[in-house]
């Protein structure tokens, strides 16, 4: 086995660590904050970069991400992902650590499942290259992301025009989730895409020209921004146990399918390896889907109140 498949998913768990550590970092940090309102984008980039707690956990999660395009250089899309979403494992124990949240006895089956999802895709390594896709015709990629982005903000602020008197802490959630989702999932199409400029280039000069020409670099910047907005605003007033979930599960599914077809990628060709990854991924899949509906049953309704009384101000 190469070193590269040795490294690559001791890399995505940091990549996963940093990201979700600063997720919960920047929903504490949010805790204390007035009100977001996304239609106010100036107040918002305002109050979020006024706040030393929540730069310090955006910087975690750019960390998170610049290590997800190095990984993305050398393990396919198919081992990479469930592993970054094993993360939302680690969002339900840092929430009952650092926030305080109560961990139930599913929650804790799912983080035991999502541990060993990783390790049956750690098996299914072959320790070749040969299974990782670097490139992708440029027309089906803009017949997928096009799309893929309206759709992703119709949904993600669906929310907005429903109003402060008409919030409902479980659909709202639901809505984001889904809409923030899909704007990620098309951001790793990106920054997959970059992930194979890299591997083309050759010295310092070279990568940094290749990355600042690149429309991938674009795409990345805009859909994150985008996502980043609504994302926030959302992690504000719903509960992470039901966005944060919602959103994995569809990033992640986005994101497998997609790429694994636009990058022409395979899948290990031994049936026993086959097998690993398959279950791997099915059972990361299982956990974040048990997990998102499970979620809305535990709203608390008086968080819900709250949260329409601060949009009212």
């Amino acid at each position: 086995m190469s070193a590269a498949s040795y490294a690559g998913i001791p890399l995505a768990l940091l990549t996963t660590s940093a990201y979700n550590t600063g997720l919960i970092l920047e929903k504490r940090a949010l805790g204390q904050m007035p009100a977001l309102d996304v239609r106010r984008v100036a107040h918002v980039v305002g109050s979020l970069l006024a706040s030393p707690a929540w730069l310090g956990g955006f910087a975690l999660m750019l960390g998170g991400l610049a290590c997800q395009v190095m990984v993305l250089t050398f393990e396919p899309v198919s081992v990479v992902q469930p592993v970054l979403a094993s993360g939302v494992a680690l969002v339900l124990v840092l929430s009952r650590l650092v926030l305080r949240e109560r961990l139930g006895a599913a929650e804790s089956w799912c983080v035991a499942l999502m541990a060993t999802s990783v390790v049956l895709l750690a098996l299914s390594a072959d320790g070749t290259r040969a299974e990782t896709g670097h490139y992708a015709s440029a027309a089906w990629m803009a017949a997928v992301i096009v799309p893929s982005v309206l759709l992703g903000v119709l949904v993600a602020a669906s929310p907005l025009r429903a109003g402060p008197g008409r919030h409902r802490a479980p659909a709202t959630g639901i809505c984001f989730g889904l809409g923030t989702g899909l704007l990620y999932g098309v951001a790793s199409l990106a920054t997959k895409g970059l992930a194979g400029v890299l591997t083309g280039q050759h010295g310092i000069a070279s990568i940094v020209t290749g990355i600042v020409t690149s429309p991938y670099l674009y795409l990345l910047a805009g859909c994150s921004a985008a996502a980043l907005l609504l994302y926030q605003t959302a992690l504000q007033a719903c509960r992470a146990s039901i966005l944060v979930p919602v959103s994995s599960v569809a990033s992640s599914v986005y994101f497998v399918l997609a790429a694994t077809w636009l990058f022409h990628e395979h899948l290990p060709a031994s049936p026993v390896k086959l097998g690993l990854r398959l279950a791997g991924i099915a059972m990361a899949g299982l956990v974040l889907v048990v997990l998102s509906r499970q979620a809305p049953d535990r709203v608390n309704p008086a968080a819900g109140k709250e949260s329409v009384r601060a949009g009212a101000l």
